[in-house]
């Protein structure tokens, strides 16, 4: 019996008097190997390869080894916008995670017009960025803008907003926060939707307060849809840089410089295409350092031992 079950389909196929015949499958799975080829391994292969030169546009290519690498950690402007990234990424995820669940408590409840309400808070994310930037540039101005305007009438004083080092930065969170709150709100409606009414009908026999239902019942059984929201929220804000390249082009000076917009700088107004390339290689290495931690989080809580009541 040991030895039939040694035997395996590959062996069977070799066996003396036949030919081998390849997978019928394989005229179907070539073409995807060779898109996965052409349009992932190779640009990162050769971006990994131009990371290791000094290669700038009208210039012969020199192999340097990691000296782009080690010249990271000395650039100053860019330990700077690694800075400027996670910062911008943790209240990108924070505020819209707040503001989205308590959007979504509060649509989630049956009133006139809820519908209608919905649709008019979810039509900031459908806008374009470009667009979107435009509009909050104007009202960004520290003479014509509205938001001063605003802040004239509870008597506040006028704001530089993105015109100044110290405020640019909670500027650019605050369109970032107005354009995707909604999403955060649909997922966690979703899983409002999904809790069952018996836990609230106990609670409500209990006599338990609003806050205490939200405490304990409402905010543990959507943390998982929270964690889905920050994860996109995450990935989507890491990488952002339309939206801060129209409004301020990582201004003033390099105030709201991210490391996208300072990639695009080296490779793109300087044609410094060897050190770009490295600082590509590493910003793909922070994301995806980033997503790991989100995934050790996500192992950490269990969600599924904790549903099953385990």
């Amino acid at each position: 019996m040991k030895a039939i079950a040694e035997v395996t389909p590959a062996a069977a196929d070799a066996a003396p008097g036949q030919e081998w015949r390849p997978p019928s499958y394989w005229p179907f799975v070539v073409p995807a190997l060779v898109v996965v080829l052409a349009v992932i391994v190779f640009p990162w292969v050769f971006t990994i390869w131009m990371s290791m030169n000094e290669w700038k546009v009208g210039s012969p290519t020199t192999f340097v080894g990691f000296a782009n690498y080690v010249r990271m950690p000395n650039d100053p402007r860019f330990v700077e916008a690694v800075g400027h990234t996670l910062l911008y990424t943790a209240l990108s995820v924070l505020l819209p995670l707040i503001l989205g669940t308590f959007a979504a408590v509060v649509f989630h409840a049956k009133f006139p017009g809820r519908g209608f309400l919905r649709g008019v808070f979810i039509m900031p994310m459908m806008a374009t960025p470009v667009a979107i930037a435009l509009v909050w540039t104007m009202m960004f101005h520290p003479q014509l803008g509205i938001l001063n305007y605003l802040l004239s009438l509870v008597g506040l004083p006028p704001q530089l907003w993105v015109f100044h080092p110290g405020t640019v930065i909670p500027s650019l969170v605050l369109v970032e926060t107005w354009q995707w709150t909604p999403l955060v709100m649909l997922i966690v409606l979703g899983g409002l939707a999904a809790i069952p009414t018996e836990p609230y009908e106990s609670a409500q026999i209990d006599g338990a307060s609003v806050w205490q239902v939200f405490r304990y019942i409402t905010l543990p059984l959507i943390t998982p849809f929270l964690f889905i929201a920050g994860m996109i929220r995450m990935i989507d804000a890491v990488k952002s840089f339309d939206i801060i390249f129209a409004i301020t082009q990582g201004g003033p000076g390099s105030a709201s410089e991210t490391i996208n917009l300072y990639l695009y700088s080296v490779a793109f107004i300087y044609y410094d295409l060897g050190y770009g390339s490295a600082i590509a290689v590493i910003f793909f290495l922070l994301i995806v350092a980033m997503a790991a931690l989100m995934l050790h989080l996500r192992q950490r809580t269990m969600w599924t031992e904790i549903g099953s009541g385990a």
